[in-house]
């Protein structure tokens, strides 16, 4: 190990670590290019951007609502079946 750090150059001939300074880390800060937009622009932008959003219609958002609230039902009836089915199996077991 002392030959290959003395090949690398952090080693001295008497075997002696060589004491480098370490610099710091740098960081590159990206800035903006351009003025800062202003809190009035900022809104504009923000409208714009809204109103270009694919909205889902009364009937589809409807549809989906449903489509979740049955999901939740029968998975909840199928956690609690389960549930009461291991619950009565470790009854049974330790009985």
């Amino acid at each position: 190990m002392k030959r290959q750090m003395q090949r690398q150059g952090e080693l001295g001939a008497d075997g002696e670590p060589i004491a480098t300074p370490r610099s710091a880390p740098t960081r590159s800060v990206s800035r903006p290019n351009g003025p800062r937009t202003t809190p009035f622009g900022y809104i504009k932008e923000v409208r714009t951007e809204l109103k270009k959003v694919n909205w889902p219609t009364r009937q589809e958002v409807r549809t989906y609502s449903i489509v979740v609230l049955a999901t939740l039902v029968v998975l909840i009836a199928l956690i609690f079946f389960l549930d009461y089915l291991f619950s009565e199996a470790a009854v049974f077991l330790f009985k």
